[in-house]
């Protein structure tokens, strides 16, 4: 399922919520775009710090984590 914003600035859709929190609970990989660069994590929860949504994900890869803001991402897709 591929989800874009070509707004940055309008808040991330109930169906791009929905396509991430599916992903979390079945520890899918997502493919996402965020300031202008693309990776692919394994998204673990959403929490709120600040008064701002971030997305703790993981590196497939070597396991570091990677706090990322929701706000901030351009594009995401789940890889199935």
């Amino acid at each position: 399922m591929l989800l874009t914003s070509d707004d940055t600035d309008l808040p991330v859709t109930a169906a791009q919520y929905d396509a991430l929190e599916r992903a979390i609970v079945d520890r899918s990989r997502v493919a996402i775009r965020i300031n202008g660069a693309e990776m692919v994590v394994i998204p673990e929860k959403i929490q709120l710090k600040g008064g701002r949504e971030l997305l703790v994900t993981q590196n497939p890869s070597s396991g570091l984590p990677l706090l990322l803001n929701i706000d901030d991402i351009e594009r995401l897709e789940v890889v199935r």
